[in-house]
């Protein structure tokens, strides 16, 4: 195939306009003239009329089930007010009443005029004492009804059980799972499709599905891995997050099909449920979160990676946390060989409460940061969600994206969605924006974290960018006119002079529209063409 006509952005070669493709690979990348000598020996010839054509993003955390069960069913992420959230929920109930267990997603009571979430009592009547399941907006808590508690044989028991409010640790997980065990296999997979219809119509090529027991079940990770391969769209790359100990349990991860024991192993919890675990108490709660692994916890399961040839993670939030995650590895770099660990490329995800010395952690220890700019733009400011869980001034260290590239910590952008959604161009302009002005990165440091840092996340050095020898996985996009920001120590400069031999990007401020995509492809293959393009 030969696409020409268009603006190439190839590192390969800035000013190309054109771009052949063969056997799922990019075979060639240069200008108009040259483009005339392969014309006639190309079986498609796409004329790009002025588009763009930028490598496809990678999305590297998401769940995606999840994303799918909200497109299609009952999202809170927008209502207004507690009131507005409860109405939902009555019309859905009303709306689907065969439904075994009613599952919705999106409730952010800290964003609300009031901030309390439905209790107990008010999802009863408004579901008529039927099951239903209402994820918090970071899904590390969730407003439930009687009728699904009566699902779980003592639950009241069990961690993080509250008699009326939101269940948090134990007691969410076990709630979670008897409400994911009602979607049968086929609205699992009508799930699925959906959420990956998205991704590749948002120009997202591949996704890394952070699956573990605490999220989805191994059938749903198993399902989705061989849905994506049986069909046409994103990739997906599987982690499992759970500890593994020795070689049996690294091989029953690769069985699954997994490519790490990582994603959503859980050091701790979310700001925004309060179990995020802190050095110091929340700024408006009496105790410093939860901790589920220790740094002992994490040595043992990043040696026993490395040593069985797996990619070690752990999702990890708050400063507690990640100090636990990094004294972790360097433990097990003491162990096995700092450089045997720096190989494995072992990462952590979220990675939202840094210091000057866990920054300098992750860069020694060759740990990739798989990160979430549309958290800042959500939950960041002085009037933000962070600000009211841990006071303006450690708001202010979350997320230090510039910090991190300036040590050379290799980043990648995900959306942890259905937490924030997909969406790869406002997630570059997310962190370009980022709302504490040092933490800000160029839209070009931005955009490479959303796509060539996901390959390079799971160990690819091929994908990711547009230049011989790649995978064919690409975007072709309508924009209005391309930049090149150059930023220095105190400003961003904006240029649209071709003389800089720098690939522009379309101008990202705050006002502008974003590019629209009209085609994704991956391996060489369609799997999203716009309609009536």
């Amino acid at each position: 195939m030969l696409l020409r006509g268009g603006v190439v952005h190839s590192p390969a070669d800035p000013f190309a306009t054109a771009l052949a493709t063969t056997g799922g690979r990019i075979a060639w990348v240069g200008s108009e003239g040259a483009a005339d000598a392969l014309a006639d020996h190309a079986d498609e010839v796409v004329d790009l009329e002025g588009a763009l054509v930028t490598p496809a993003f990678t999305d590297a955390h998401v769940h995606t089930t999840a994303t799918g069960l909200a497109l299609t069913g009952l999202d809170l992420s927008d209502a207004a007010d507690r009131t507005e959230a409860l109405a939902r929920v009555r019309a859905h109930a009303a709306a689907r009443p065969r439904d075994r267990v009613l599952l919705g997603h999106g409730w952010d009571a800290a964003r609300w005029p009031e901030p309390a979430p439905p209790t107990r009592a008010e999802l009863d009547a408004a579901t008529g004492h039927r099951p239903v399941y209402l994820s918090r907006i970071d899904v590390h808590s969730a407003a439930v009804s009687t009728a699904l508690l009566d699902l779980v044989p003592g639950i009241e028991d069990r961690l993080g059980y509250d008699p009326g409010g939101p269940l948090t640790r134990d007691a969410h997980h076990a709630v979670r799972a008897a409400a994911f065990d009602a979607v049968t296999p086929a609205q699992r997979a009508d799930a699925q499709r959906a959420a990956l219809r998205r991704a590749a119509a948002l120009g997202i090529g591949s996704v890394h599905e952070c699956a573990g027991p605490e999220i989805s079940g191994e059938d749903d990770l198993v399902a989705l891995l061989a849905l994506a391969a049986a069909e046409p769209g994103p990739r997906v790359t599987g982690y499992w997050g759970v500890p593994v100990t020795g070689a049996k349990d690294a091989l029953r991860v690769r069985d699954l099909g997994a490519v790490g024991a990582a994603g959503d192993l859980f050091v701790d919890g979310a700001l925004g449920s309060h179990t995020a675990r802190l050095d110091e108490p929340y700024a408006d709660a009496p105790h410093t979160g939860v901790g589920y692994l220790d740094a002992d916890a994490v040595a043992a399961h990043v040696a026993a990676c490395t040593e069985a040839g797996l990619q070690a993670g752990f999702h990890a939030i708050g400063d507690a946390a990640v100090r636990a995650v990094t004294d972790g590895v360097r433990a097990a770099a003491g162990r096995l060989g700092a450089e045997r660990v720096r190989a494995a490329r072992h990462r952590v995800e979220h990675a939202e409460m840094l210091t000057p010395e866990t920054v300098a952690a992750f860069a020694d220890l060759g740990l990739t940061a798989s990160v979430q700019p549309a958290f800042d733009a959500l939950w960041g400011g002085g009037d933000g969600m962070y600000a009211a869980r841990l006071g303006a001034d450690r708001a202010r260290t979350l997320n230090p994206y510039a910090a991190l590239l300036r040590a050379g910590v290799p980043l990648a952008f995900g959306s942890d969605s259905p937490v924030t959604p997909l969406d790869p161009w406002g997630t570059v302009r997310a962190a370009a924006l980022h709302r504490t002005a040092r933490h800000r990165v160029s839209v070009r440091a931005a955009f490479t974290a959303h796509t060539r840092g996901g390959w390079r996340a799971v160990g690819r050095d091929d994908g990711g960018v547009l230049a011989p020898g790649a995978p064919a996985d690409y975007a072709v996009w309508r924009v209005g006119g391309l930049v090149v920001q150059a930023p220095d120590d105190r400003v961003a400069r904006w240029s649209t002079d071709p003389r800089s031999g720098t690939p522009g990007l379309p101008p990202l401020g705050a006002d502008d529209p974003l590019p629209v995509c009209l085609r994704t492809v991956v391996g060489g293959r369609p799997v999203h063409v716009r309609p009536d393009e």
